[in-house]
């Protein structure tokens, strides 16, 4: 059996996640990004799937939303099993996904909610310090390398999958909040008398959302899918996304 991680991951959260679920997997493994070139073909040559990505108000980020949709028919007769990041709250995080996959013709075997320190760094009221955060990251690995166990023994947890999770999710941020991530955003927020032109968060962006104008400061349009990671790259600190500035060190999971 080829089984195939794949993950978006805004600032290395869900990657993270999926990489250490795959090291405890004792068979033929590959791992990839939504994002990368090839990505297509390893769906279609695997006979099993291992799909992380985060939460956002317990629905899906629009890129991979629109990944999914776009690609309907690699899912069919896929076993997938789904890793959910959270920062504080998922509800059906995993759920919301598998209904999705499931109209598709996919298998979910499982899912997991996994919590990992919340990418929203300009937003104070949500961090932790940085000794709690490893202390999360550490649990996570733990909980990742666990739930992979149980998934070689057939087994695999079911987390988010039940009727009540998805009430939860439902009700606790979805009717509420999907206007965050019904539509790709007019975003971020742009610091430019710090930016110093260096060009990184082009490169990083997963819409190719930011480009620098003629005067070598960074720039956007509309297609921003909220994922952090220009915030968490930035060198100078010069962009801001929910918040209006970076209040918290940026992550260490970005490479």
């Amino acid at each position: 059996m080829k089984t195939l991680g794949l993950y978006f991951s805004g600032t290395g959260n869900s990657k993270y996640c999926v990489e250490e679920f795959m090291k405890a997997i004792n068979e033929e493994t590959h791992l990839s990004s939504i994002e990368d070139k090839n990505v297509i073909s390893l769906i279609k040559e695997a006979d099993s799937i291992i799909l992380g990505y985060p939460v956002y108000y317990s629905n899906l980020p629009l890129i991979l939303k629109d990944f999914i949709k776009s690609n309907h028919q690699l899912w069919n007769n896929k076993q997938i099993f789904l890793i959910a990041t959270q920062g504080m709250f998922s509800g059906d995080g995993s759920g919301y996904c598998a209904r999705l996959l499931k109209e598709y013709g996919a298998t979910i075997t499982g899912g997991i909610h996994i919590k990992m320190p919340d990418n929203t760094i300009d937003v104070k009221a949500l961090k932790k310090d940085t000794i709690k955060e490893q202390e999360i990251i550490e649990q996570a690995k733990t909980t990742a390398q666990k739930a992979a166990k149980l998934y070689m023994q057939g087994n695999a947890p079911k987390h988010g999958l039940n009727p009540a999770s998805h009430i939860l999710g439902l009700f606790g941020q979805r009717l509420w909040f999907s206007r965050m991530v019904k539509e790709y955003k007019d975003h971020p927020k742009i610091n430019r008398d710090k930016c110093i032109g260096c060009n990184k968060c082009v490169s990083c962006c997963p819409m190719q959302n930011l480009s620098l104008n003629n005067d070598n400061k960074a720039i956007h349009t509309n297609k921003c899918t909220l994922c952090y990671r220009c915030v968490h790259t930035c060198p100078t600190q010069s962009i801001a996304l929910l918040g209006k500035q970076v209040v918290h060190d940026q992550s260490t999971l970005i490479k």
